[in-house]
């Protein structure tokens, strides 16, 4: 899932951007609202981690930027005010979650992946697909009950997919997905990812609809 976050100490968006990226997330990281406003623009999002506290106004801003848009992409609040009015201001704008300082990275990583999971409409935290179980939390997969070993991004592949059973994801947004703004794609990569996933999940587990992506099988080949 590729989430942005919103925080102006540089320490601590170094340390956000490095946790929640072994937590399995893609991060792109900004220190202002300006930048927050056209990353938004330019970008789809699963989450957004928002301070309050930025150098050129408030996170507020910013979720209400979203809210106005109609976008009800889930927004997890991050900051020091940990004030009773702070946090009902923050939610009664749109926040889905309002975690304070100091926090557990490991919490924040979950409270993300939960309110990615409520936006969806998905009740568990596992997704499940004929005999395949991801978890997104242990960052783990199984098939038939045995462990299927992923790299990074091929599990993020997977993921954007069993998170849309039935739908047909494009190259584009797939790419979009699995990479943030200062990585390279290579022009083969997800098609190279896709074929590992055939290799260790079953070639007739993801099927390519020629012209518009690809989605997951809904019979075995």
């Amino acid at each position: 899932m590729r989430i942005l976050v919103v925080e102006d100490d540089p320490m601590l968006l170094d340390g956000l951007s490095a946790g929640l990226g072994l937590a399995g997330f893609t991060v792109d990281a900004v220190a202002t609202c300006e930048d927050g406003f056209a990353a938004l623009q330019a970008h789809s999002y699963g989450a957004v981690v928002l301070d309050l506290m930025l150098p050129d106004g408030s996170g507020l801003d910013v979720l209400a930027f979203l809210r106005r848009r109609k976008d009800a992409t889930p927004v997890v609040l991050l900051t020091a005010r940990d004030q009773v009015e702070d946090r009902i201001a923050g939610l009664d704008a749109g926040a889905d979650d309002y975690v304070g300082k100091p926090f557990d990275l490991d919490e924040l990583a979950a409270r993300v992946r939960a309110a990615a999971r409520r936006g969806a409409g998905q009740a568990s935290g596992e997704l499940t697909w004929r005999g395949v179980v991801l978890d997104p939390a242990r960052q783990t997969v199984s098939l038939e009950g045995e462990p299927v070993s992923l790299t990074r991004r091929e599990f993020g592949v997977l993921r954007t997919l069993m998170e849309r059973p039935g739908a047909t994801v494009s190259k584009a947004m797939l790419e979009e997905t699995l990479y943030g703004w200062q990585e390279e794609v290579e022009s083969n990569a997800v098609e190279v990812h896709i074929h590992n996933l055939r290799s260790k999940l079953g070639s007739g587990f993801i099927r390519t609809v020629r012209g518009l992506g690809y989605r997951l099988a809904e019979e075995r080949a």
